[in-house]
């Protein structure tokens, strides 16, 4: 994990700043998931099935909890001084590369695009690349929009 200052990130833009540690994807977390947000294909919950009929043979996270899990990975990569709170603002772009089978370990890679001073905040463009254990190709591109308030 590294220490950084919110506002020293426009010295940043282009830079990658931080890379998460592993995070492992269990079907218990994938269930809970499924659970919060009634998304249940048998893709995803049903082990038998997706052992049976899925071309990965497995179950599969949802792409959107690979989603959920970047202000996880974050906070696992970065500590942030000076910050009194963080709001996730948005996504540019958002493509779901690959799959996540269950018990993978996924990890994120930052990188500031842009910093702007937005509305008494300071809105930060990441370039996000979230990619899995053991594959040369990432499961989450995206840009995330995050608006940084300082104390």
């Amino acid at each position: 994990m590294i220490t950084l200052d919110v506002s020293t990130l426009r010295d940043r833009v282009g830079q990658e700043v931080a890379v998460s540690g592993w995070l492992e994807v269990t079907q218990d977390r994938i269930n809970q998931f499924a659970d919060a947000t009634g998304d249940r294909q048998w893709i995803h919950i049903d082990t038998a099935r997706a052992g049976s009929e899925s071309p990965f043979k497995i179950t599969i996270a949802h792409g959107f909890l690979t989603l959920s899990l970047l202000s996880a990975l974050i906070r696992d990569a970065v500590e942030f001084t000076g910050l009194r709170m963080a709001i996730n603002y948005g996504l540019n772009r958002l493509r779901f590369v690959a799959p996540v089978p269950a018990g993978s370990r996924v990890r994120a890679r930052f990188t500031p695009t842009s910093v702007d001073d937005e509305k008494g905040s300071i809105q930060v463009t990441w370039q996000v690349t979230v990619e899995r254990e053991r594959s040369d190709k990432p499961v989450l591109v995206a840009e995330w929009l995050v608006r940084y308030y300082t104390r």
